[in-house]
Order: structure tokens, then sequence, then C-alpha cells
């Protein structure tokens, strides 16, 4: 049996069977059965939407704890672009708050990403390449490919995420400076979304994650908010923030696009847009675009579920910092050294609407579930505790539910019912 680990998770005693979070899902992952939601983790791609939707606050991500970084002798920050636009405070004293709250360093994933921008441009320009290429940034995004995109895998980008790609240099840094093992030093990503949990506890590109831990900027906010407070001048001047433009505003959507040179580029956020974006691929439309940044949180990461600001005030707080313009010198790896953030897994396809592992039972189940999905009322209204009639039909095709859970087909059968009682008082009488 496949196990899988979702860091999207459900609160029991919380949900009171919302139909909220199945009619956003972009995967149709969650169903409600017994006034209670259950998420279906094939289908599940951690890309946090039910977070926001819910009005009980009955989803959740699960993360690491602040307090899990006592479990390292030496222990680094890896801030994620858009905690910057949750404090209106400059990205310095952001930075020394960190340090503040028990981190012995701080390495920007600002960093990582003015590496990845590099490789891509690099990337681009080789010949042979499947247009468009399409950003690996995002863990949702590339999973979302995985369950319903088959055809796209090809055009992902191999190349380590700006989160993986700090992890990995921090730590090479932090053993040459402190001789300790690698097993001593702890790396914790400060992340705006839940899918960078699942990734790091569960990663779909390479054997293990570089990162020993994630926190939620949600979780953290309140402390940091405090320990920001409490930075004086002289933990001003040390050199933390050591990234440029080009790489804090990979928090915002078209950050990491913007960084694309020579080569026509689409930055899309929100997943339901990426997935219509992904559709017109598939459909053969924009044969003209090289590179595609997809993000699955509208407004970008700083729109993520684990964030604390509102994402177009984030924005504003961001892109206000003046220490965000800070023009850095361009990164330059040599080539033979990239192989070193590259995936070493090759990605593979996950269907999710497999109804048998048998192609003839498989297409028995399919013209039934056709034949249920024509008898029902199309009106996908989402009462019977599916996204919509087809998704149901599924379910009664897989011996999940039954047609009676359709609200319109069970009034049907109440209506005849009584028809036929009132038919057979009649008689009676």
């Amino acid at each position: 049996m496949i196990k899988y680990f979702h860091s999207v998770t459900l609160d029991d005693k919380r949900c009171t069977g919302s139909t909220n979070c199945i009619k956003h899902c972009p995967t149709e992952a969650i169903r409600v059965r017994k006034s209670k939601a259950t998420i279906i983790n094939e289908r599940c791609i951690d890309c946090g939407v039910c977070i926001r939707v819910c009005p009980y606050h009955a989803k959740k991500a699960v993360a690491d704890r602040p307090e899990d970084i006592e479990k390292y002798r030496y222990k680094i920050a890896l801030p994620a672009p858009s905690l910057y636009g949750q404090y209106d405070f400059s990205r310095k004293k952001i930075l020394a708050g960190l340090l503040k709250l028990g981190f012995d360093a701080i390495y920007e994933v600002a960093k990582g990403a003015e590496l990845v921008t590099y490789t891509t441009n690099m990337l681009l320009d080789k010949p042979g390449n499947r247009y468009p290429l399409i950003s690996s940034a995002c863990p949702a995004v590339v999973k979302l490919i995985q369950v319903r995109f088959p055809d796209l895998i090809d055009h992902i980008i191999k190349i380590g995420s700006p989160m993986e790609v700090s992890a990995a240099m921090a730590a090479e840094e932090a053993m040459k400076k402190t001789g300790l093992p690698r097993s001593d030093i702890g790396i914790f990503f400060i992340s705006p979304c839940a899918a960078k949990v699942t990734n790091v506890k569960a990663p779909y590109e390479k054997s293990s994650s570089a990162v020993n831990g994630v926190i939620a900027i949600s979780e953290i906010y309140k402390n940091l908010l405090e320990a920001c407070n409490r930075v004086d001048d002289a933990d001003l001047d040390l050199d933390l923030d050591l990234a440029g433009f080009q790489g804090v505003v990979w928090a915002d959507s078209g950050g990491e696009a913007a960084g694309i040179k020579k080569h026509k580029k689409l930055a899309v956020d929100g997943i339901h847009n990426v997935i219509d974006i992904f559709e017109k691929i598939e459909n053969g439309e924009l044969r003209d675009i090289e590179f595609i940044e997809a993000l699955a949180c509208t407004g970008g990461c700083l729109g993520g579920p684990l964030t604390v600001e509102n994402p177009f005030v984030a924005k504003t707080i961001l892109r206000s910092k003046e220490d965000v313009f800070v023009r850095k010198s361009e990164v330059y790896i040599p080539e033979e050294e990239l192989n070193k953030y590259v995936w070493t897994n090759d990605i593979q396809y996950k269907p999710i609407l497999k109804l048998n592992d048998d192609l003839g039972t498989a297409l028995e189940m399919l013209e039934k579930l056709e034949e249920i999905t024509e008898s029902l009322p199309g009106l996908d209204c989402g009462a019977c505790g599916a996204p919509g009639c087809r998704a149901l039909a599924e379910d009664i095709v897989r011996g999940i539910s039954v047609k009676s859970d359709c609200i319109v087909e069970l009034k049907d059968k109440v209506k005849k019912l009584e028809q036929e009682i009132m038919h057979l008082k009649g008689q009676s009488t």
C-alpha cells in the first residue's frame, strides 16, 4: 500500500460538514459524509485552498514547532521572501529578530532564488527544450501536474526549489564555519504554505530534503514581532541581508518571471487559473510561451495559507521597504557545479481517475459512470457531499456512495413514494 504524507489535515471536532471545501478543491480531493469532511489522500496536492475557505477553521496544516530548533547544536533559519511582507519592519530588523528567537545563523531563501533564476536562464538558452518550460518552485503545482497533467511532466524544470538550494548552500557554509557534522546542524524553513511542509517531509524530487524542519509563518509571527521590537542598532550592523531585489520579489506573483531575461514568459497565480493555463497548453495553445511561472496561491507566496497579512497589504509592505530594492551582484555558478542542485528523481504520473487496475473492468465502470452521470440532475450543487454530479457518479461506481445521496434524486423518490401511498389509500376506501 502506498503511504502518503500530507501537511493539510482535518480537525473533526471543528468540522460541521460545510461544503465550501469540496466546491473549491482543485483536484476533488474532499467529500462530506455524515456531516464530516474527509480528504482523499491520492488526490490531495496540499495547495491549502481548503484552509483558506473553511469558515470553521477545520482544515489546518501540520508543521514543525518553533521549539524543535533546540534539537540541534547549530540552528539556521531560512526565511521565505514572503516573510518580509508580514511586518512593517525593515528586512534587516526582521532577520535580526530571527536571531533573537534562538537561531545561530540566517540564510535567505531569496539568495537561493537568485541561483535558481540564474540556472533557469541557462536552461532556457539550451537547444532542444520542450517549451514552455514550467517552474518547479511551487510543490503544489508540481503535484497538480503529477495527478492531472501527465503530458506536462517533461516540461517541468528539474532544478531544486529556492528552499532546497538555500538549505544545501547553508549546510555547506555552516559545516565549513563551525566544523560540526551535518547531523548537528538544523535548517528550518519559515514557510508561507502547507505544500512546502509536505515537500520536506515527503520529497518527490530526491530521496530526502536538505531542510530539517518547516515552521509556519503564522506559528512564529507573534514571537518574531516581539523579537523585532527588541532589536537594537548593534543588531542591525550584522550582515544578514545578502540577497538582492531579484530574489526577494519571488514572494510576489510575477517575481520569478521578472528575472527571465531573453525569453517570452507568462506568470499565473491561483490554482484554478493555473489549471486553466495548463489546459490551454494541452490543447496546443500558448505555443510561443517559453517559460511559465505557476503559483498555487492567489497573489503568489504572499497569499500562502500559512501567512498572516492580507496578500494585497503584504505586497504593499514588501515593495515599500527600501532595503528590498538593493541591487546585489549577479549570482554566478560554474555549469559543472549546477548538478548539485538538479533533481535526482524522475517525476511520476499519479493518476487519480483510475477506476480499476484491470482495463476491462475499468472500461465497464467508466460506462456505468457515464450512465449514472446522465441520470443525475447536473446541478453540481454539492449537497450530496461530492463536488459535482460526475464526482458522485464516480463515488457510486466505486461503491462508496449511493444514488439516493443526491438530494434531488431522494426528493423524487420520496415524492413517488408519497404518490404510491396516496394511490393505495384511494384503493382501500
